[in-house]
């Protein structure tokens, strides 16, 4: 990885395999994560492949999600299940907390 960055973070991981998973550069002075959003880190592994690494944003921190030590060099194909499901869970969290106040907002009319 380019000197002065902590990672990606991740925008979009397509069902399609074929598609790349759409990441940007994420700055070592970043602050965390915002809520929902994914990071990938990777480094070389001592004795073969990739080092792995997913973290994901929560409310108030940052939490480790996944690690894949000495993954192969074609190391996104194995992170894209997980990363494309959690993106999807947090999608549907966000959907029904927002459904969720708005039933309260109008319970209280």
């Amino acid at each position: 990885m380019p000197t002065g960055v902590r990672g990606v973070l991740v925008h979009n991981a397509p069902a399609n395999p074929v598609l790349p998973i759409g990441v940007l550069w994420l700055p070592a002075d970043a602050p965390r994560l915002p809520l929902g959003r994914i990071s990938l880190r990777w480094e070389e592994a001592s004795c073969a492949g990739w080092d792995v690494t997913a973290h994901l944003g929560l409310a108030t921190t940052e939490v480790h999600l996944s690690s894949w030590h000495a993954a192969p060099d074609d190391w996104p194909h194995l992170v894209r299940p997980t990363v494309r499901e959690v993106t999807g869970l947090c999608s549907a969290f966000a959907v029904a907390t927002a459904a969720l106040s708005l039933s309260n907002r109008l319970a209280e009319l």
